[in-house]
Order: structure tokens, then sequence, then C-alpha cells
């Protein structure tokens, strides 16, 4: 089996494994789309981000994270708000109830993580660390 197949197969095996083909709930199972979960997380981090900010840091395009936004705002986690320093930018905040659905998902994200990474042989850690941050690297250059 050729190289290429071969991580074909195993990005496959690992996407089902962790629950990322399901749209509809985070691999942590929380019942959100998963674009959601990644919008409240980055909007959790730091307070407020421009729109645009928020599609770069989610690698989306602009329409669809505008879509994002406005899914996020009719479930009341967050609100649109004019830039001070710049009346044709949008910020985007999480309103309290935002931040507390952010927070739940941050809770739960970190006992699946706990969960897995006890499972790894404590002596293979960093290399499975080290072959994500060499993957997502070899895709960001692609």
């Amino acid at each position: 089996m050729s190289e290429e197949l071969h991580l074909q197969e195993a990005v496959a095996r690992f996407v089902r494994a962790f629950g990322l083909h399901q749209p509809a709930q985070t691999p942590c199972g929380q019942p959100i789309p998963v674009s959601e979960a990644h919008a409240l997380g980055e909007l959790a981090r730091d307070g407020a981000l421009r729109q645009n900010e928020l599609a770069h840091r989610l690698r989306l395009e602009k329409s669809t994270t505008s879509r994002l936004v406005t899914q996020l705002i009719k479930r009341g986690w967050a609100e649109r708000t004019p830039t001070p320093d710049d009346g044709r930018g949008v910020l985007v905040r999480l309103t309290p109830t935002g931040a507390d659905a952010a927070a739940r998902l941050a809770r739960a994200r970190a006992e699946r993580f706990s969960a897995v990474i006890d499972r790894i042989p404590a002596h293979e850690r960093a290399a499975v660390l080290r072959a994500l941050g060499i993957l997502t690297e070899a895709i960001d250059e692609t």
C-alpha cells in the first residue's frame, strides 16, 4: 500500500473514531454542530472578534461564517456589534447564554480529551502530539 493511501485510510479512521463525520454533534457528544462549537471556543477565548477574523481562524469562507454567526444569534449565543474604530467592521461577541454554552462545551471537551490522553501510553504521548503538529503543518502548506 502506498504511503498516500495509508495516510488517507488512517485519517479516515481517525475522523470516524473521533466522531468528526457527525455534523450535528461535537466529538465530545454535545448536540451542537462542530462548526458552532469551534466558533464558540474562539469567541470565548477572545471575548469578541471581527467576523472576518473568526472566518480566518475557522478556515471558513466569509459567507459561511456569516451564516454560522446568524445561527449563533438565533440560538441567543452571540450578537453582532459595529467595531468602535471602523464603521464597516462587525464584531461578534458571546451573550451570557453563549458564554454558558461555551463553558459547557469546554468542560465536555476537557473530559473527552482527558479520557483519550489517558488511553495513550505515557511514553507515546509526546510522539502523538508531535505527529499531529507535523500533520497540521503539512496540511497548512498544501
